[in-house]
């Protein structure tokens, strides 16, 4: 059975850090350091609003020579988002990031943010089903099964 997007949230903890749209950049940078994370969800009262991502960072404020401390995440986030339901298989999340060219994907229960899957959690889930394929397969072929 393909493991979900449920059971890899359930595995990791269904924490999201977020940031509002009215932080400043460099708020949302401290905020990704201090979580050791490579994106942000932007949130607000009507839920979930964009991503921020070191992509952005880099694309939208270095290179286009703006501040991080003057700059409010709303004017440099990502809102064209992929997002995907818990029911989706680790398989259909690898297809939409690989298709999407993303690295992280919000998790919407009926409309509800209830996590976020990175590309390391999606590695992580498939080598797992891999190593447990191996596992099985080479006990089916000793005959210690």
């Amino acid at each position: 059975m393909a493991a979900t997007v449920r059971q890899l949230l359930q595995a990791k903890g269904g924490s999201v850090v977020t940031v509002s749209p009215q932080a400043t950049v460099f708020e949302a940078l401290e905020a990704m350091a201090k979580h050791d994370i490579g994106a942000l969800l932007v949130t607000d009262e009507s839920g979930l609003r964009g991503i921020f991502s070191e992509r952005d960072y880099a694309r939208k404020i270095v290179l286009m020579g703006r501040f991080s401390r003057d700059t409010k995440v709303e004017e440099v986030m990502s809102t064209d988002l992929v997002t995907i339901a818990p029911e989706a298989t680790v398989a259909e999340c690898m297809n939409l990031m690989t298709h999407h060219r993303i690295r992280h994907l919000p998790v919407l229960d009926k409309g509800v943010l209830v996590g976020v899957i990175s590309i390391g959690d999606v590695v992580k889930a498939i080598m797992s089903q891999q190593e447990l394929m191996i596992s099985e397969l080479e006990s089916y072929i000793t005959g210690s099964r």
